[in-house]
């Protein structure tokens, strides 16, 4: 069937007529009768979200590909049409055979040193074998590799970083050689040098971004995730650790406290500042929106948030936006979402791979 939409196409703010044929965008009215599924509105490619974990719940693994799906669908729902699995300790290749399903990008699982990370999460290796492991999940994800950069340290009592430099250079260095990027959950400063000066491609979470170091991002190429709506749950982090690691409770505390400051700081920097929500750990799936919502409340333009969540994030992940031939992932809103925050919670319309979705 084809289908037909009409409405304001961003980023180019054209009003236009387009149709849906075989799953893909044409602007040139095809000799068949087509249904009209949007006739106004504002059109943008389908939000991302750059970090989230299918198959991961907060009471653990999900191993069932039944509740795998229904995680990914309630992304579809929020609007969120391509995800960056940003590490999975399960098999969730079965998102991808799905056309009902958003669009996945796997990074593997985690790579992590024993004992210095969420236990049994990821593939626990040390610094001599991490080039090994580097080559195995570049082999089984499509195109990103996940390194977990810095975790408690339970003899110094607070965070620090888990791979020695030379380590990281080695490992970020054959990703590159092998056209894989990579990138590292990072909570506290001072792992940073190191995976910056490494190459580092994605900063996930980057609360310890110091205004040097933010400067060496921006030149380096770096992007951050900063996955505002989990960094909130740092204070009762910094609770549940206070009485036995009192000096890691007073960091986590202190990186809360500035974490929307040095985002915005980083997005000034010209930092590319993506979203990413960390569901499927203590967050449930399908809260682009909230993430959204906090980028624009730390301070970061709207307009921007908008473009970063949704044609700048596509591609940055290697996928078109709208234009002549590109995949039909796409979400029509009565106003515009870059001026009407409010309009990404009540989308019109709805298509994934074509087929209208919502």
């Amino acid at each position: 069937m084809v289908l037909h939409l009409r409405g304001v196409f961003l980023p180019d703010e054209t009003e236009r007529d387009a149709w849906v044929v075989e799953g893909r965008l044409t602007f040139t009215r095809p000799n068949a009768e087509a249904q009209t599924v949007a006739d106004r509105g504002w059109i943008i490619p389908g939000l991302v979200d750059a970090h989230c974990h299918v198959g991961l719940a907060p009471h653990g693994h999900v191993e069932d590909l039944d509740a795998m799906a229904a995680q990914a669908l309630l992304d579809r729902g929020a609007g969120a049409l391509l995800l960056r699995d940003a590490g999975s300790p399960v098999d969730n290749t079965s998102i991808q055979a799905r056309d009902d399903l958003p669009r996945l990008i796997r990074a593997g699982q985690h790579i992590a040193r024993p004992k210095r990370y969420v236990r049994d999460l990821g593939v626990e290796v040390e610094p001599d074998e991490l080039v090994a492991e580097v080559e195995r999940q570049a082999a089984a994800g499509d195109g990103w590799v996940k390194l977990a950069a810095d975790w408690i340290d339970r003899d110094l009592g607070d965070l620090a970083p888990t791979w020695p430099d030379a380590a990281l250079k080695a490992a970020i260095g054959r990703a590159h050689e092998l056209g894989v990027r990579v990138a590292a959950h990072v909570f506290g400063e001072d792992a940073l040098p190191g995976l910056i000066a490494a190459g580092i491609d994605s900063i996930e979470h980057g609360t310890g971004l110091t205004d040097e170091l933010i400067a060496a991002a921006a030149a380096s190429g770096a992007a951050v995730v900063p996955t505002l709506i989990n960094i909130d749950n740092f204070p009762a982090i910094a609770l549940g650790g206070a009485e036995k690691y009192p000096k890691y409770a007073a960091h986590m505390r202190a990186l809360f406290a500035t974490s929307r400051e040095r985002v915005r700081s980083a997005f000034e920097a010209g930092v590319p500042i993506y979203t990413g929500t960390d569901a499927g750990g203590t967050l449930p799936h399908g809260l682009i929106r909230d993430e959204i919502r906090a980028l624009v409340g730390a301070g970061i333009p709207q307009a921007d948030v908008i473009a970063q969540a949704s044609w700048r994030g596509r591609e940055w992940l290697g996928l078109p936006g709208l234009g002549e031939g590109a995949p039909a992932d796409l979400v029509v809103y009565d106003t515009d979402p870059r001026t009407d925050l409010a309009a990404i919670h009540d989308p019109r319309r709805m298509l994934l791979r074509g087929a209208v979705v919502g």
